[in-house]
């Protein structure tokens, strides 16, 4: 599932518009990294999105 455990970000849905105006559907999805983190004292692979990513090892430094 790409949804951020942090921040919550998920998959945004829209409208794809080619240069002639035919619609279809298409999906924006964010962008979701797979990293262990402490978390209390142990140990836990979460999933987040880069920008949390980027938040948080800016914090422990």
């Amino acid at each position: 599932m790409a949804k951020c455990e942090i921040c919550g970000k998920g998959v945004v849905f829209g409208i794809k518009m080619s240069h002639s105006h035919r619609r279809t559907n298409r999906t924006w999805k964010p962008n979701i990294r797979t990293v262990k983190a402490t978390v209390n004292g142990t140990p836990k692979t979460m999933k987040i999105c880069s920008r949390c990513l980027r938040t948080y090892k800016s914090q422990q430094a």
